[in-house]
């Protein structure tokens, strides 16, 4: 049925585009390791996912068509945040820490590790361009260009959720520094790529 051929396409589509190690990525995948509020983080990234799909297969490209200037805002207010985020990481893998402890939460509150997991899905180059595909690909479908949408919107969520809890297996691996070191250092060099 045609429903049903666009809600695969959507779900393809979505796993094609979102499972990349991009900002959003290295972010939570480092809140999973460290079990810090990654329930908080998994569902505020997968409702704004949600969100922004639904409203770019609506006409979300039509508004950065008639606002060019927003595409440009966006753009660089996306490459100063992940610079930033990449010094911080950057900081992390020079000064180095004592491992991941089990209770360890990095002191950050859940209001901050929701705050920047919107900064990360929101204030991201490659997540508006993403939307901006995601429109334009379900224009292909008509009718059932919503359907595609939801297709898309299941793959952010079950990436998000493999990605946040499935982290969780590899803490006994980041209970070593220099495992946290080599991560962050990654982390880092991905982050400052993706601004460039």
């Amino acid at each position: 049925t045609p429903g049903l051929t666009a809600w695969v396409s959507g779900a393809a589509t979505g796993l094609g585009l979102f499972a990349v190690v991009g900002a959003q990525s290295a972010f939570i995948l480092r809140q999973g390791i460290a079990r810090n509020h990654i329930l908080a983080i998994i569902a505020t990234c997968a409702v704004i996912d949600a969100a922004f799909i639904f409203a770019s297969v609506a006409g979300l490209r039509r508004l950065t068509d008639a606002l060019p200037w927003l595409t440009g805002v966006l753009l660089w207010g996306g490459v100063a945040f992940l610079l930033w985020y990449a010094l911080q990481s950057a900081r992390r893998a020079i000064a180095g820490s004592s491992g991941l402890q089990v209770d360890d939460t990095q002191g950050s509150s859940r209001k901050t590790m929701v705050l920047a997991a919107a900064g990360f899905s929101i204030i991201n180059p490659h997540f508006w361009l993403d939307m901006v595909v995601i429109g334009s690909i379900a224009d292909n479908f008509g009718a059932a260009r919503m359907t595609f949408a939801a297709g898309v919107a299941a793959a952010s969520i079950v990436w998000l959720t493999a990605q946040g809890l499935g982290a969780r297996a590899l803490a006994p691996l980041f209970t070593q520094p220099r495992t946290w070191r080599v991560l962050d250092g990654s982390i880092a060099v991905i982050l400052c790529v993706l601004a460039l």
